[in-house]
């Protein structure tokens, strides 16, 4: 069947890219199903693939704790606070229309795609690391960046990782690596929630997650194992990445004006 095919091999693009460069990959999910594989209804891509990149993350965390990307300190506790704002967002997406919500998402996309063009990429040299110490100035800080990006995580339906890799190194100034690891914690974290809100309201289909997330766990193990390879040349790739990003984001937007 064609729609399970498109389903794969979407899902292991979400997949490999998650894995890639630690986020983006996430955004492409609800584009893919809408117009690739034909879900009719925004909301149902949104929590059908909220699931999907719950558990490609998943994937993808497993791998890179494994490489010992993780810090897990700084993860948690930005994932802790940045669950009550997906919770916050998905319950409000779900009130929104459904094709303004598609109209917004694209927009988001242009603007990620800006951020992700004018990321600084940190050395990491002056990373901090969250201690007994350091809790009073730095858990503040990761607890705030963590509940702006859930939020907008939940309400979008995506796993915030173009947002949380660049607020853990803001906040923390730990290496790239790091950080796209770390990211996947809340990038998982976030999916649940908003898949568990849009389940709760039979958002998902759950014939089209199996799919999505089978092409996803084989694309976040070539993912991973090219982001441990590439790292030396994550800058290239994120600009290419942000100029698929914005391109899809304007079709998105022009889809929504039009039709």
């Amino acid at each position: 069947m064609a729609q399970d095919f498109l389903s794969l091999i979407s899902g292991s693009l979400v997949g490999t890219v998650l894995g890639l460069i630690g986020g983006g990959g996430s955004i492409l999910a609800v584009p893919l199903l809408v117009y690739v594989v034909g879900v009719p209804s925004p909301h149902v891509a949104i929590g059908t693939s909220a699931v999907a990149v719950a558990l490609s993350a998943l994937a993808s965390l497993l791998g890179h704790a494994r490489l010992g990307n993780v810090r897990w300190p700084c993860a948690l506790t930005f994932t802790i606070a940045g669950v009550a704002g997906a919770t916050l967002g998905s319950t409000l997406g779900k009130a929104f229309d459904g094709q303004r919500l598609l109209l917004f998402f694209g927009v988001l996309m242009i603007v990620v795609a800006a951020m992700m063009l004018r990321r600084r990429q940190s050395a990491g040299s002056d990373f901090v690391p969250l201690t007994r110490a350091s809790a009073g100035t730095l858990a503040p800080r990761l607890a705030g960046f963590g509940i702006a990006t859930g939020t907008l995580a939940g309400f979008f339906g995506i796993g915030g990782g173009f947002l949380v890799v660049p607020g853990l190194i803001a906040a923390t100034e730990m290496p790239l690596i790091a950080a796209i690891g770390s990211s996947l914690v809340s990038v998982t974290a976030f999916g649940i929630t908003t898949a568990a809100n849009y389940a709760a309201s039979d958002l998902v289909d759950w014939r089209l997650v199996t799919l999505f997330v089978a092409g996803g766990i084989a694309g976040s193990v070539v993912g991973g194992r090219l982001a441990q390879r590439l790292s030396t040349h994550k800058t290239a790739l994120t600009k290419v990445f942000a100029v698929i990003v914005a391109t899809t984001g304007i079709y998105v937007v022009w889809r929504g004006l039009v039709g």
